[in-house]
């Protein structure tokens, strides 16, 4: 069903599966539907399909409407696009008013590649985070964002879901199951732990391999869902290894890092540090030069857990 997808593909199939069995389902864009992949739901569903070109803030309004009529609306853009942009029309037109309206940004952190430091938002997770009841997902592959797109659309009120739109490789099974706010143990180890999220699972695991193979054991904790966050799974972890790495695609200044910090400062505090753009705007390049440029690939994480666990020794 889902093997040799991209995420866009599947985000679309999904929406024109919901919107088969549901007709309040509606599909909002500014201007960005072959990036996003929804041609495919404007095609079978014209009447549900609402281009209001390069308007975000529009697009953002409109949506709060078709809620406030009972519709179900899913607005899409890329990332800077949709959250800096309409970011007041998302906290008072929608959060503040209690609508359902779900917002799925493409193209998040250094994945914005070659469309530079203006589209490449590595602030979104930290303006969303900040908005009271909203819902935070960064899915790794189509198999866990199938099932939150279905989560999100049963669930009311602001869900924000970040998507790597051209991905396509998959690191779950079709049978594996996730819920939105549960946090999932991808691999487990009793030295150091390693909370990632979206692309950065995948250098999280090619870390924790180098690790292994230099006798240290290290736990990986796929975060999927950044608000509401685990508590649990995450001071379980660090009382099991004493040491956290966190590693996120996204500015470490109240993103995933801050908001992991935050549970261990008050729950359980232990040595951690952090793997994600330092205070720096985006800029152009692919994906594997910014992440060098940034210090977020594998060899980082490794460099950072070796650290952390010779200052816990």
């Amino acid at each position: 069903m889902f093997e040799n997808k991209e995420m866009r593909q599947v985000y679309s199939e999904t929406l024109c599966e919901l919107a088969q069995n549901d007709s309040r389902v509606v599909v909002l864009e500014a201007d960005l539907m072959k990036s996003s992949g929804t041609q495919v739901f404007k095609d079978k569903f014209p009447q549900r399909f609402i281009d209001v070109g390069v308007a975000e803030q529009s697009m953002i309004s409109v949506a709060a409407g078709l809620s406030n009529m009972g519709k179900i609306p899913f607005a899409s853009s890329f990332t800077a696009f949709a959250t800096r942009r309409p970011f007041d029309q998302i906290t008072i037109s929608v959060a503040y008013a209690g609508l359902n309206v779900k917002i799925v940004a493409m193209d998040p952190g250094v994945t914005a590649e070659l469309n530079g430091g203006t589209h490449m938002s590595f602030e979104d997770v930290a303006l969303m985070r900040s908005i009271p009841g909203a819902v935070i997902v960064e899915p790794v592959d189509s198999i866990q964002l199938y099932q939150f797109m279905k989560q999100a659309y049963e669930m009311p009120g602001l869900v924000y879901m970040r998507v790597y739109r051209k991905t396509k490789e998959l690191f779950f099974n079709q049978d594996d199951k996730f819920t939105i706010g549960k946090g999932h143990l991808v691999k487990d180890g009793k030295d150091v732990t390693i909370v990632a999220s979206g692309i950065m699972l995948k250098q999280a695991l090619n870390a924790a391999q180098t690790l292994d193979k230099q006798g240290i054991s290290a736990r990986v904790v796929n975060i999927h869902t950044v608000k509401p966050i685990d508590k649990d799974i995450i001071i379980e972890s660090a009382k099991k290894t004493g040491a956290v790495v966190v590693a996120e695609n996204h500015n470490i200044i109240n993103g995933l890092c801050s908001a992991v910090s935050e549970v261990l400062s008050e729950n359980y505090p232990v040595i951690m540090s952090r793997i994600g753009v330092r205070d720096h705007f985006g800029e152009v390049g692919k994906v594997d030069f910014l992440m060098k440029k940034y210090k977020m690939t594998a060899e980082d994480i490794v460099e950072s857990a070796k650290d952390i666990i010779t200052k816990k020794r």
